[in-house]
């Protein structure tokens, strides 16, 4: 994600990211929401940034966990070696 340095794709890597480990079973799903919770919870007090935002990390986190297509948040012009 930073090395994308995109506009608009936090969200997309917030899926990705965890659609990729739950491709890789049980223990990737857990694994995921594991580090997804503790992520959120230790940027939202360091970074200030507010509920709303950590709620739609935390939706897209759970919709890539759950299998949906990360490319719901892909945002436009994001190079493909992104995917």
């Amino acid at each position: 994600m930073k090395e994308a340095n995109w506009k608009n794709s936090d969200k997309y890597f917030h899926a990705r990211g965890n659609y990729d480990a739950a491709k890789r079973g049980p223990g990737g799903r857990w694994a995921a929401k594991v580090i997804s919770d503790f992520r959120e919870n230790y940027q939202s007090g360091l970074s200030g940034q507010g509920a709303e935002d950590t709620a739609a990390d935390q939706a897209a986190n759970e919709w890539g966990r759950k299998g949906g297509d990360p490319n719901k948040y892909r945002p436009k012009g994001l190079p493909d070696k992104y995917r």
